[in-house]
């Protein structure tokens, strides 16, 4: 994977990362497409209407609903959705934390029962990888053990251990791969755990630079129940820590504010479900701060969602009848409404990344966080 480091102002960065399928310019907001399908959204939309490079798909509901073989035959998730453009793929641990009354962790990796209809299986380091193997993932996570905050000390040990452990498994799978000529375009990330604690966080990090030569780091096990500044201290004990010369990734953690922090302390790239998910449930971002569209006070206004967004839906529909369609519970609605959250958070790192070229990323951040007082 080529990485290039383009500007730095202070810690916050711009780089280009050339994968198989696009070049992705950080920072860097990926939605969401957890069953290769952002919701209520088609690659036309992804492409054309949010000029999105690179989406994430989510390995564990692809295995179950799909398969290993199917998506073999089928020729990976570009063929598939006729996105031509890059995946980053999620190993299943988040899956695994979220679905955990289904779910028991082993040494050898992560034992549980479909959602969907009761059957057994069990994720290790390496099947993970061959699941995303065949999606032809651009980006690939390893396996790992996340756990939901505040936790003892010694769970948190035990989650560094284990993602360790398995991380050593993943690189050393990976390699074998490569050296039989396989997944040359498949990159592997590794996540770092540890919670809030300097300490662990700092092993975490360590011991997997020590295993080997992953594509990326990922910061992962934030945002489950701690508070926002144990959040940007952790992600500082981390991104301190890491190679300067490979992308860093902040999992999952979403709401603009916590970008634009994360971006001040050196990440590059985020995703979360909350713009689609906040959509569905009639929040919208503006470059004011959010509004609640159902909202009656909106049932006469003409205006656009934000009057500074170029999105397509604020360019050809105003509050009042996104107000409308939320209210007759159109399936028009979802579309409209995660178009214009997506662009918004596209808009806010790529805005970012200018800043920061330019040198002016803390006016930047400041200006945001002024203008959403204003609402």
């Amino acid at each position: 994977m080529d990485f290039k480091i383009d500007a730095i102002d202070e810690n916050a960065r711009a780089t280009t990362i050339q994968l198989a399928h696009s070049i992705v310019q950080t920072p860097v907001f990926m939605p969401v497409g957890t069953q290769a399908c952002i919701k209520g959204l088609d690659t036309y939309d992804i492409k054309n209407l949010l000029d999105a490079k690179i989406i994430l798909a989510n390995t564990y509901h692809m295995y179950l609903r799909m398969g290993q073989e199917a998506m073999k035959k089928i020729g990976g998730l570009h063929k598939f959705t006729g996105f031509d453009r890059s995946f980053l793929t999620d190993s299943g641990g988040f899956q695994a934390f979220s679905l955990s009354k289904n779910m028991k962790k082993h040494t050898e990796g992560i034992e549980f029962k479909s959602h969907i209809d009761g059957s057994k299986h069990f994720f290790t380091p390496e099947n993970v990888l061959d699941m995303q193997y065949a999606l032809n993932s651009d980006i690939m996570m390893v396996l790992d053990d996340l756990i939901g905050l505040p936790a003892s000390k010694e769970r948190i040990k035990e989650s560094v251990e284990k993602t360790t452990l398995w991380a050593k498994r993943s690189i050393e799978y990976h390699l074998l791969q490569k050296s039989y000529d396989l997944g040359q375009t498949n990159h592997l990330f590794a996540i770092v755990q540890g919670g809030t604690d300097k300490d662990l966080r700092t092993l975490s990090a360590k011991s997997l630079i020590e295993l080997g030569d992953f594509d990326g780091y990922a910061i992962g096990g934030l945002a489950v129940g701690e508070a926002a500044n144990e959040m940007y201290q952790s992600i500082e004990y981390v991104t301190d820590l890491l190679p300067t010369k490979k992308p860093r990734y902040l999992m999952g953690v979403g709401t603009p504010e916590n970008i634009l922090e994360a971006i001040e302390r050196g990440v590059d790239m985020f995703d979360c479900v909350m713009p689609t998910r906040n959509a569905r449930n009639a929040t919208l971002f503006t470059s004011k701060g959010k509004i609640n569209i159902k909202s009656s006070k909106y049932k006469l206004d003409e205006n656009s969602i934000d009057e500074k967004c170029d999105c397509y839906t604020c360019k050809n529909y105003s509050r009042s009848y996104i107000h409308h369609l939320f209210r007759c519970n159109e399936i028009t609605y979802h579309k409209l409404a995660s178009i214009h959250n997506l662009r918004y958070y596209l808009n806010l790192t790529k805005e970012a990344r200018e800043a920061i070229i330019n040198g002016k990323f803390k006016e930047y951040k400041k200006n945001i966080y002024e203008e959403f007082a204003e609402l």
